[in-house]
């Protein structure tokens, strides 16, 4: 039998059990008493969690849970984790008195909670009546964690107006739960909008009658419930106009100016309110014949066509005496020559083109083009290297008919990916803003790149699990190895400190001493007056990161 009274309390209470996609946390409390008439001595106090994701475990993550323990709510108690399933509160002293009706508070927060059950905690006491008489007495404390509930469904999807000018600010509300997850529907969004807090602004007002559809998703059953509200517009702006008989005006006029088409007993007019005629722009227009002196492009400096007896001319703009660019999917002619004297001529033969430096020249003359699409390439002269052309590349021989490989020369080469000629050599790829060095093609083993130090910059870590010191009873300090940088010098070093847990505490690390071409000491405290030891510096990975610069 214990000497004293053990009694668990949860908030919420009872605990409610964590599901897919949903994860409930709460808080345990392990209330103590001493319900005696004598006053009990102890030494520690195990509390013993069950840890998994079964019925009868309390959490999955152990390593998250926050703990603290107090004396008759003043007085902090040293209550730390033991090992990766049990918490210990450790007296100051095996005379620790715990006098009737005192009590202590072991506190377990942020419990990530297990599967609905019964959970049990198991303690062990070291404790008895008197300073000299310890035993060891055992307790079982059992608390509750319910089925999760059931989200109750969303409601009242509405806008804040029923009606909106065209352009409007507008703004969707709902009620529901905060654990369901929230998308919005609607025409013009290419996909769901995800929403949360209640209430939604488009971000574009809109323009017509538009109906907004509201999903809300239990992440833990996967469940769907979906709300509607229509929003109507005054003076709706419509994209397209589809009518199945016919629509009867006299006059279409645009938005923005008095400018419009006229529908009259003869035809159509564009003009603006006073009857002064516009120009017609559209992307294809079919008539049986247009009559007007010259047809030019609808933006300031574009072409112009004009016509002539017998021809047209091509002008680079409205007005200009520069020629212009003639841009056809073909043009039937036996050559074409440049405009100015001495400029090329190509000619058209059977099953090709000869380029002439010259009208009336027998000179080859020099061919400037983005592309050219052929089987090889060689040089005039004979022994001169040859390109041919290969699917998905190109080769380089030093002849023509020759296997022998020949020499690139090029103020620069684009490619995606360099490799080296032989099976197995590595391979160099280039990436947005650098290149990535593979052992080989094709692989994702990172392979070696073989330079001294990067001007004069190296980093690295310390490793969590050595060369840490004890220096009093809450701080550390830590020897730092940097040889591997290869250091001619003591060199300026940048320091972080990182670890997987216990950052809880109110840690500080001081400045680099001891500094050295091959190494540096950095001092760890802890200000909360909590014991720091080896064994919680391993287990939460504690470590330095570094970088050193070796200045000129």
């Amino acid at each position: 039998m214990t000497m004293l009274t053990y009694t668990v309390l949860t908030d919420p209470a009872p605990l409610e059990a964590s599901a897919a996609g949903r994860p409930s946390t709460g808080t345990v409390y392990l209330v103590i008493t001493n319900t005696g008439q004598q006053a009990a001595y102890w030494s520690t106090i195990e509390v013993k969690v069950p840890v998994g994701n079964g019925i009868g475990d309390l959490t999955s993550n152990f390593n998250k849970i926050k703990h603290k323990g107090e004396y008759n709510g003043t007085q902090l108690v040293n209550f730390q984790p033991q090992g990766s399933n049990a918490f210990q509160a450790t007296a100051t002293s095996s005379t620790t008195r715990f006098a009737p009706g005192d009590y202590m508070v072991l506190r377990l927060e942020d419990v990530t909670v297990a599967a609905a059950g019964l959970a049990v905690l198991k303690v062990t006491e070291k404790a008895g009546r008197t300073k000299t008489g310890h035993r060891n007495s055992f307790a079982a404390v059992a608390l509750v964690k319910t089925t999760p509930k059931e989200l109750p469904a969303p409601r009242d999807f509405r806008p804040d107006k029923a009606m909106v000018d065209a352009g409007e600010k507008l703004t969707l509300s709902w009620q529901g739960s905060a654990g369901f997850r929230y998308e919005i529907t609607y025409p013009g969004a290419s996909q769901p909008v995800p929403v949360s807090g209640g209430s939604w602004s488009p971000p574009n007002a809109p323009k017509r009658a538009t109906t907004y559809i509201l999903t809300a998703t239990d992440p833990a059953t996967g469940q769907r419930h979906f709300l509607t509200t229509t929003v109507q517009v005054r003076n709706p702006e419509l994209e397209t106009l589809t009518a199945t008989t016919e629509i009867k005006t006299p006059r279409v006029q645009g938005t923005a100016t008095d400018w419009g088409l006229t529908i009259t007993g003869t035809g159509a007019e564009i003009s603006d309110g006073s009857g002064v005629k516009g120009p017609l722009t559209a992307g294809r227009a079919v008539f049986d014949g247009v009559l007007t002196g010259y047809v030019e492009g609808p933006n300031s400096g574009e072409g112009v066509i004009t016509f002539l007896q017998g021809g047209v001319k091509v002008w680079g703009a409205g007005g200009s005496s520069e020629r212009g660019t003639l841009e056809a999917r073909g043009v039937f002619t036996e050559w074409v020559e440049g405009p100015n004297s001495g400029e090329g001529v190509i000619t058209f033969l059977q099953g090709g083109v000869k380029v002439w430096g010259a009208g009336g020249s027998s000179d080859p003359g020099t061919l400037y083009a983005d592309g050219v699409a052929t089987r090889y390439m060689k040089g005039l002269n004979d022994g001169e290297g040859d390109i041919t052309f290969v699917q998905g590349g190109v080769k380089v021989w030093r002849t023509i008919g020759s296997n022998d490989l020949g020499t690139l020369y090029a103020d620069g080469v684009a490619a995606t990916y360099v490799k080296g000629l032989n099976p197995g050599e590595g391979d160099i790829t280039f990436a947005q803003g650098g290149v990535r060095v593979w052992r080989n093609r094709d692989s994702n083993d990172p392979g070696t790149l073989y330079a001294g130090k990067v001007n004069g910059m190296a980093s690295g870590r310390s490793t969590p699990s050595s060369s840490w010191r004890p220096t009093g009873w809450n701080s550390l300090d830590i020897y730092v190895d940097t040889s591997a940088a290869g250091f001619t010098r003591s060199p300026i070093y940048l320091i972080s400190f990182e670890g997987d847990g216990g950052m809880h505490h109110d840690l500080s690390i001081s400045g680099v001493y001891n500094v050295t071409a091959t190494s540096f000491s950095v001092y760890l405290i802890c200000r909360d007056d909590m014991p720091l030891s080896l064994a919680e510096a391993e287990r939460n990975g504690w470590h330095i990161n570094w970088v050193g610069y070796e200045t000129p």
